[in-house]
This record gives C-alpha cells, structure tokens and sequence, in this order.
C-alpha cells in the first residue's frame, strides 16, 4: 500500500501528444531531456519555451512537471494554475487539475486536494489515476479534517493563558525574591543593633569620654607653652646689674 500511495503522489501525467503541435525546438528538447530525467535541462527548455508561447498552456505545465521533480513543490503548482489559465481543452484543464491536487497533497492540504481533484474529474471522469487520488485525498482528510474557528479560537486562548500564567510565576519569583532580600537586610539590621546593645551610644552633640581628654591634655600644653614663653620674655627684661667697680 505504501508503494501505491507514493506512487500516486509522484506520477505527473505528460503532454506528449502536444509536442507535436507545437512549432518551437525547445519544447521537444525539453521533453527529452526530461524523459532522460535530466529535469535541470528540461527546466531550461521549457522556459524558453514558455517565453516563446507565453498564452499556451503546455510549456508553464511542462515548466511545472520539471520543477515538481526538483522538488519544487510551491513553484510546480505555480506554474501549474498558470497552465490552467491558458488551458483551452477539456484535457489540458483535466492535467493541470490533477497535479495541482498532487502539490496540495504534498502540503497536506487535504480540502484544497479534494476540490482540484474534483474539478479534474469533472474535465475527465474516466481517469483512473484522479479517481484514486481524489478517493485518496478524502481519506486523508476524514483522518485529519480541518481546525474549527472554535477550535483555533481556543488554542488561542490557551496560549494567551499559558503565557499569562508563565507572566504570573515569573512576576511572583520576583516578589519572592524581594522579599527575601529584604528580610535579609531586616535581620542585618537587626543583629547590628544586637551588637551595640549594651555599649553607650554617643549621643547627638555629645563628646565622647576619650576625645574630652584629648582635647583638655592638647589646651594644657598650649598653656605650658604660653606660660614658658612668657617666662623667659621677663628674664630678658630684667637683666641682672653689674657691681660698680670703685
């Protein structure tokens, strides 16, 4: 089962026929090379293919088979809504709808698989392969059917909740933090005041024991020093006479 589901994902129907009604070399090099799966060069064909017939559809689906084996997937479905846009015949809406559905599958969008395989069908009811692929593309997506708005609306809920209760853990880590840093500073505080407890504080404009003496030793000698100075000022005042000699 699994060899058929891969299959069913990487077969491409091929404009062969086509070939034939068109004019330019580039479009039959193009096909060669990509039958020789050499799908860079068949990309180059078909580019300038595309450039010469720029209202076919042919060559942007082409363009788009070539790329869809690069795994180009985004790019391959481009080139394949513009192949539908040129697309003039029943056959070559058929194509361009049915590998569309392939690169919706490949990005598991199972509704828009549904509907491009549905219209593929429409333009061709006996294609087997489409027919397998669109029973395929219902199966998928019964397995994986498509969110709700309710549903996204509350996915988005539960994340604006998430990240508000993620906001309230972190906001009350940082409470929890302050708070312990300031009951450590209460206890510093505290247990320095335990420590002067029992000493006598000086008081505001009160001098201390120590310093008082200091103070009252430093004038004492200033005085000394005044007082020796004075001393020995008067010595010279006064000086002694000499006896008088008859």
């Amino acid at each position: 089962m699994k060899k058929i589901v891969l299959y069913s994902f990487i077969l491409i129907s091929f404009l062969a026929k086509a070939q034939n009604k068109e004019k330019d070399k580039n479009l039959p090099k193009g096909n060669e090379a990509f039958l020789e799966k050499k799908y860079a060069d068949a990309e180059a064909e078909y580019r300038i293919s595309e450039s010469r017939s720029p209202k076919k559809a042919i060559a942007p689906y082409n363009l788009g088979n070539a790329v869809y084996r690069q795994n180009q997937n985004n790019e391959a479905k481009y080139h394949y809504t513009k192949a539908l846009k040129n697309a003039k015949t029943r056959t070559e809406k058929h194509l361009a709808f049915h590998n569309i559905g392939n690169t919706l599958m490949k990005n598991k969008d199972y509704s828009g698989a549904v509907q491009a395989y549905e219209n593929a069908l429409r333009n061709n009811p006996a294609d087997e392969q489409t027919r397998y692929n669109y029973a395929l593309a219902k199966k998928f997506l019964k397995d994986n059917p498509p969110k709700k708005e309710d549903d996204k609306s509350k996915d988005k809920k539960n994340q604006k909740e998430d990240e508000k209760k993620n906001k309230d853990n972190k906001d009350d880590k940082n409470k929890d933090k302050n708070q312990d840093q300031k009951g450590q500073n209460d206890k510093d505080k505290k247990d320095g005041k335990d420590k002067n407890q029992g000493k006598p504080q000086p008081q505001p404009g009160e001098m201390g024991k120590q310093r008082l003496q200091n103070l009252l030793d430093a004038v004492n000698n200033e005085e000394k020093k005044v007082q020796d100075k004075v001393n020995k000022q008067k010595v010279h005042a006064n000086p002694k006479k000499t006896e008088k000699d008859w």
